[in-house]
């Protein structure tokens, strides 16, 4: 089998980009000059689950994942994989975009309610790229990268503040949203917990919410649909990719599609439709991960029945790491979501952005195959160039690194990436290369760790102003190693530096 590498960039690209009709691999088992088509891919993105929540991750989780389980029984799960960010708009960014968010007017924490957008108009995106390409784009979930709303008189936008009903026009469209990024069509709950309270359609709410969420309700105050329901919100979405995925495959059109698939679970509220109740032994927060773990059966089932399985990529992983009532299940249930990893949603530490990350695509990709490549969540884009058989301009995938050879196993021992930049919520940045992961900060600390855990796990206070871990000695992250390596902390903060300072981390020739 050849190697993709050892034949270079250029003449993949030349051997990857014959046009619309396909594309010619000589690797992975594909005979050469073989002609195949680009395959649909669908990014199924779950929201603050953690690296152990996944029974195939963590054979200690107190929840069944089995969806998830054979997904990667069929596929190739990645164990090192990474999100941009350890929070949630700046992953979404990084994701669709391929750059770092932390380059954008975003420098810490997510959008708030009424957020204007976050992706710049003119920047290209994944699905932008995949439909010059011919693809067919859909995001049907949560989107929380902003939007312009249209408001017709000056109001408080605060994130406690209510904002009344008719502050805003509902029957004018709402500028700036997912289908002026790329997609052909949108359908989502926006963010579960932020008002609206209504679903949108494309760029339209689907109903007035006329009515003020209840103070009860979880969520932050402000417009409603009368009637919402929060545990009615996981199941219309997922009926509705299934719905979408059964549309295009009844379409006499045979270009590829691209599903973006950004559930809204498991994050808060945690609202688990009935029918999962007690379907875990973690409490509400397990059984919403049961849903979760529903979700992508029903979308797997879907692409069975209409015969799309086979030249179907699927993605599987989360927007981050757990929200920080993981420690009390880990208390009450004996539920690590973060695993044998330290941190949680917002830190810098592992826990905050090492996710779950599972790709099947029959015939292509490995069965039962276990990859431990470092890769980063923004890699999707230069991914989704390779498989079109093009290379991103200059100015677009700043920060993206393209992991097909990985995915198909047929990587050289030269690692793809030559570092990760981690980012938290707090704007703390930290750079893996390697073994080594430096946090160029006292702490990796967002989520003020309790001290019973550290106890349980051996952390111990060092006084240093930064972290140094080998994470191949020392995946806990338990001794620091800062004052032992001098030259290398002087090293790798240099490289986080260049990173910055370059406006790219990814190579700037492409081709």
């Amino acid at each position: 089998m050849r190697n993709i590498e050892s034949i270079g960039r250029r003449e993949f690209l030349r051997r990857t980009g014959l046009g619309g009709a396909g594309f010619v691999l000589a690797q992975a088992g594909w005979s050469a000059g073989e002609t195949i088509s680009p395959p649909n891919i669908v990014l199924i993105l779950a929201d603050d689950l953690g690296f152990g929540d996944v029974g195939c991750q963590n054979a200690e989780s107190k929840i069944p994942t089995p969806n998830l389980d054979r997904l990667a029984g069929e596929g190739m799960r990645f164990v090192d994989a990474h999100t941009p960010s350890a929070v949630c708009s700046p992953t979404r960014y990084g994701i669709l975009t391929g750059r770092y968010c932390w380059r954008s007017r975003l420098k810490e924490s997510v959008l708030w309610p009424w957020d204007p957008p976050l992706i710049e108009a003119e920047r290209l995106t994944l699905p932008g790229l995949l439909r010059q390409h011919g693809y067919r784009t859909a995001c049907i979930g949560k989107w929380h990268l902003g939007w312009n709303w249209p408001f017709v008189k000056e109001v408080d936008k605060s994130r406690d503040r209510a904002v009344p009903a008719d502050a805003i026009d509902w029957s004018k469209p709402i500028g700036e949203g997912p289908i002026t990024r790329g997609f052909d069509c949108y359908f989502g709950d926006d963010v579960p917990n932020f008002p609206p309270y209504v679903f949108i359609e494309n760029d339209r709410t689907l109903g007035v919410p006329s009515a003020q969420k209840p103070k009860e309700m979880f969520g932050s105050p402000g417009p409603m649909l009368p009637g919402w329901k929060l545990d009615a919100v996981m199941p219309a979405i997922t009926r509705k990719a299934v719905d979408w995925v059964g549309r295009v495959a009844a379409e006499p059109d045979s270009r590829p599609f691209f599903l973006y698939f950004p559930l809204t679970a498991p994050h808060t509220p945690i609202a688990p439709a009935a029918e999962f109740k007690g379907r875990s032994q973690a409490g509400d927060y397990g059984d919403y991960v049961a849903e979760v773990d529903w979700a992508v059966g029903e979308i797997l089932q879907a692409l069975s029945k209409h015969g799309l399985a086979e030249n179907t990529l699927v993605l599987f992983t989360s927007d981050n790491g757990p929200e920080n009532s993981a420690y009390e299940r880990a208390q009450r249930y004996q539920h690590y979501s973060m695993g044998s990893l330290r941190g949680l949603k917002r830190d810098t530490w592992e826990g905050g952005h090492r996710v779950p990350f599972i790709a099947r695509w029959p015939g292509h990709i490995p069965a039962g195959a276990l990859s431990r490549e470092v890769i980063c969540l923004t890699d999707l884009m230069a991914t989704g160039a390779a498989l079109v058989g093009t290379a991103l301009p200059e100015n677009a995938g700043e920060d993206s690194y393209n992991i097909l050879p990985a995915l198909l196993g047929t990587r050289s021992a030269r690692p793809i990436r030559e570092a990760v930049v981690h980012h938290s919520c707090s704007g703390r940045f930290a750079i893996r290369r390697g073994d080594w992961v430096f946090i160029d900060a006292p702490t990796g600390d967002d989520n003020r760790e309790p001290a019973w855990f550290k106890e349980e796990r051996g952390y111990a206070p060092h006084g240093l102003p930064g972290e140094l871990y080998n994470l191949t000695e020392d995946l806990g992250e338990r001794k620091n190693r800062y004052a032992e390596h001098p030259e290398l902390v002087k090293e790798l903060k240099g490289l986080l530096e260049k990173y910055k300072q370059e406006g790219r981390s990814a190579p700037g020739e492409r081709s």
